[in-house]
């Protein structure tokens, strides 16, 4: 039978997808993509904002269309979220939460068995939590008991050859006043260090070349188990054999200082660059948030980190247009940017979720004023950037290669600045690592030359 798997969201959603994948591979299954036609659809939901229901809601329609008769299940934040209007959609059978990505196969296995066998009422006295909806299978737990790591198993293989990402943590207990996830997600629980070792050992020898570790939390990993935090797993990775680096997907300063970043600057392996969700620069924005730092904590991380690494690529999210942001709050945005010399700025513009307690906060801002916020932001990140690219002229830096677009084979340096150089210069570097020239400012990054005399490499 053929089964097709769809995700939204973040890249932990994708991860917990390539693992769902792989059982079902194992247990002779034939996967396909997401646009075939298939007696099996597995959709991996996102609810962080309305928009992500929708799109999760106009996949699962367009499942059905592609095959009335197949098995369709739901997983993920939006099933977690919403179980009895995802259960009401037409054509799905089976609604998972966050915490049974593990069980999907087993589900659809039973699912299928009783229904080849004409057994509708099976369905209902085998449904796990005691409650269907027009004989859909539902496996939701509250809340409450999100509080346990779901073993997902050790993924032994990837999509792409070139990184990989491994979940290592669930859960969050910031409860940042727009964001639903906490909610989603519940607590913060970790993965044991000793199968994230194991599963990052497989994949190196496979030859994965880059490691990326993400959570819903990440700076959260090991608190729950006394580990103090993610150093001890970086040290760990760390001393795995094998030509890899590791990036980190990114880091909270609500959990993070200065003290902390700059600590992690020790490990050969990690790579200078780190993803640091600002949000906003304004202080008093901040506060509305729940995020527990100011715009000169944040600064403070950079300045640690560029001591010791001039070149120490920084990336960030920016919500504009958050309820009572005034035109000065704003420029305080613009300031934390021009200041952290970004290398890479996600702007958003703050999009109300019901359930936050930012939905019902007075003063919402006019749509318009948003987005011309998020262009003048936008702007100003692409101005930001590129100044960050010319101050890198001229350094040596370790590339890891990994396509070829419009006659460029591109890549990214361990400082996350895209680099391009033309195919017929490059011979077959895809998937593999070199040491590059930036010469130039180009496009989303630098034109770079190889160097073939790795003593002159910079990092």
């Amino acid at each position: 039978m053929r089964a097709a798997f769809y995700t939204l969201g973040c890249k932990v959603n994708q991860y917990e997808t390539e693992s769902m994948r792989e059982q079902f591979r194992h247990a002779g299954f034939d996967v396909v993509s997401e646009d075939e036609a298939a007696e099996i659809y597995v959709v991996n939901t996102c609810t962080v904002t309305n928009m992500a229901d929708r799109k999760s809601r106009q996949y699962i329609r367009r499942a059905h269309k592609l095959n009335p008769d197949a098995v369709i299940a739901v997983t993920g934040c939006y099933a977690q979220m919403a179980r009895d209007a995802v259960a009401a959609i037409d054509g799905v059978d089976i609604v998972t939460g966050t915490d049974e990505k593990g069980s999907i196969l087993k589900l659809v296995q039973e699912y299928i068995r009783q229904r080849s066998a004409g057994a509708d009422e099976a369905t209902e006295d085998t449904t796990p939590d005691g409650e269907t909806a027009d004989n859909v299978l539902c496996d939701v737990k509250p809340y409450s008991e999100l509080n346990k790591y779901e073993e997902l198993g050790v993924i032994s293989d990837m999509e792409g050859r070139t990184r990989a990402f491994i979940k290592i943590q669930e859960g969050c207990d910031r409860f940042c006043s727009y964001c639903i996830i906490p909610f989603a997600r519940g607590k913060v629980r970790s993965r044991s260090r000793d199968e994230i070792v194991q599963e990052i050992s497989g994949l190196v020898g496979k030859g994965y070349r880059e490691i990326v570790l993400t959570g819903i939390n990440t700076a959260l990993y090991g608190t729950d188990l006394g580990y103090g935090g993610i150093a001890p797993l970086i040290e760990a990775v760390d001393m795995i054999e094998g030509d890899f680096r590791i990036r980190l997907s990114s880091l909270e300063p609500t959990v993070v200082d200065a003290d902390y970043a700059a600590s992690l600057l020790v490990y050969n392996r990690l790579c200078h660059h780190l993803h640091l969700s600002a949000q906003s620069g304004s202080d008093k924005v901040l506060a509305a948030m729940n995020r527990h730092y100011t715009h000169d904590d944040y600064l403070e991380i950079m300045r640690r980190l560029r001591e010791q690494d001039p070149f120490y690529g920084i990336s960030a999210d920016i919500i504009v247009g958050f309820p009572g942001e005034t035109d000065e709050d704003f420029r305080r945005s613009v300031d934390l940017v021009r200041e952290s010399e970004l290398i890479k700025t996600h702007v958003f513009k703050y999009s109300v979720r019901r359930g936050t307690k930012a939905a019902s906060m007075p003063d919402q801002v006019d749509e318009k004023v948003k987005s011309e916020r998020s262009r003048i932001l936008i702007e100003e990140a692409e101005k930001t950037a590129r100044a960050f690219c010319d101050k890198c002229r001229g350094q040596v830096r370790r590339v890891l290669f990994e396509q070829e677009e419009n006659g460029m084979i591109t890549g990214y340096t361990d400082n996350y600045i895209k680099v391009y150089m033309p195919c017929d210069e490059a011979g077959d570097l895809t998937g593999e690592f070199a040491d590059v020239m930036l010469k130039e400012p180009y496009e989303e990054g630098m034109l770079c030359d190889t160097i073939t005399d790795r003593s002159c490499r910079s990092r």
